[in-house]
């Protein structure tokens, strides 16, 4: 069934009014009721990702943008999740020298209207520099399946015309803000930007219009993929067994001294027809090291699954640990060797393990962070499905997922949390 749109003139008006008897604009009552509805399909966005923007004049009559904050997620957003940032000395970066991503943070923390505000989206300035009132980004799972396809940029010519400007992918934060703000001015009657192995940017100057713009042009990327004969399920409940012995050996295995897990261990199993499908593929092993569907994933749930057979015994779990480990050490100091300045290296366990034509497991040291991996699993699953069906699941390469990895803010964190 195609995606529809979620919008409703009575909830919408109820969330003005709760935003003036708090003493906020009727805007921002709107944006939160826009995230709110975006946030609620896990086939737009999931557990943090996609941003949401709204600019606004103050009393005063400067002007501000609120935007998505680090740690919220858009289907529980409230008005703190959405900080306000003054918006001139953002756009004053947009044609002056390149900022450092540690820099971009300073600049919006120091321009934020409240002190203790959580950091503003890293994707803050293109917010920012698109002349729209209200801005949306998702990374919705249509959108996904043919992101990650070679060449794509003939095909949203084909599919959007002129309405979706393509931007060949860019590291998030400062460099794709500048990229995505220069391709909008070369395109500027576009409603949209599709942003290549990443998602897509609709803007308009009301928030219905911003909203309803995202839900035409990710059904006219279902509709893309039902031409080509490509059916893409809507998100699955568990109908799978899961081998409780299987269980056991694994949570065994990944306990031992010096791993991540040793203090506590989570697993969140799903089965579901296609996790099934996708598990039972001839060529897993090498789908399944590809990368992520979209750039952020690779946070959560690290570049590439483990895979083990279903009958998999203490011997040969431990033995898939290793090789995950060898693995994981080359690829660090492979591309650690190209960086600027010293990378420290994560742990190198998996965070999601493949059952061969079984399901997979999501694992964190917390039920919550299983559960979010889990979740992005089995959208990531429906993804590459879809993918391959319609052509070769091809998302960002090594180095660009090693960049966003070992990315220098989440690197900062690191270092906060040894202090």
């Amino acid at each position: 069934m195609p995606m529809q749109s979620r919008w409703n003139d009575e909830d919408a008006n109820a969330y003005v009014e709760a935003a003036r008897a708090a003493g906020q604009s009727d805007a921002l009552g709107l944006r939160i009721y826009s995230s709110r509805i975006i946030g609620g399909d896990p086939d737009l966005v999931l557990h943090g990702g996609g941003n949401t923007s709204v600019k606004v004049v103050a009393d005063d009559g400067s002007k501000l943008m609120h935007i998505k904050g680090s740690g919220w997620d858009l289907d529980t957003i409230e008005a703190p999740g959405l900080p306000a940032v003054h918006l001139a000395p953002l756009l004053e970066v947009r044609d002056g020298s390149k900022l450092s991503d540690p820099d971009m943070v300073t600049l919006l923390r120091r321009n934020l209207i409240s002190a203790d505000a959580p950091n503003p989206s890293v994707e803050a300035l293109l917010h920012a520099f698109l002349p729209f009132t209200f801005v949306d980004h998702t990374h919705a799972t249509a959108i996904l399946a043919l992101a990650d396809q070679p060449d794509m940029r003939e095909a949203v010519k084909r599919i959007y015309g002129s309405r979706v400007a393509y931007v060949p992918y860019v590291m998030p934060g400062f460099d794709l803000s500048i990229a995505g703000d220069i391709i909008y001015r070369e395109n500027p009657g576009c409603e949209g930007l599709w942003l290549e192995n990443h998602g897509l940017f609709t803007f308009a100057n009301d928030s219905r219009t911003s909203y309803e713009l995202m839900i035409e042009f990710v059904t006219m990327a279902e509709e893309e993929l039902a031409r080509a004969g490509v059916t893409l399920t809507g998100p699955q409940n568990n109908d799978g067994q899961q081998d409780q012995d299987l269980r056991f050996r694994l949570e065994s295995a990944l306990s031992q001294p010096d791993s991540p897990f040793e203090k506590a261990i989570f697993l969140d199993y799903r089965s579901t027809s296609a996790i099934r499908d996708y598990a039972a593929r001839e060529n897993l092993d090498e789908i399944a090291q590809r990368g992520t569907v979209t750039p952020d994933h690779v946070i959560r749930i690290k570049p590439w699954p483990m895979i083990i057979d279903a009958d998999a015994s203490d011997a040969a779990i431990n033995k898939a640990l290793d090789g995950y480990a060898i693995r994981y050490r080359a690829y660090f100091e492979r591309n650690a060797a190209r960086q600027s300045e010293p990378k420290q290296m994560l742990d190198v366990y998996p965070r999601v393990i493949i059952v061969r034509h079984q399901g997979m497991y999501a694992l964190g040291s917390t039920e919550k962070a299983a559960r979010i991996g889990g979740d992005l699993c089995e959208q990531a699953t429906r993804a590459i499905n879809a993918a391959e069906a319609y052509g070769r699941f091809t998302p960002i390469g090594e180095a660009d997922l090693f960049d966003m990895e070992y990315w220098s803010l989440e690197q900062a964190k690191l270092k906060l949390a040894a202090n």
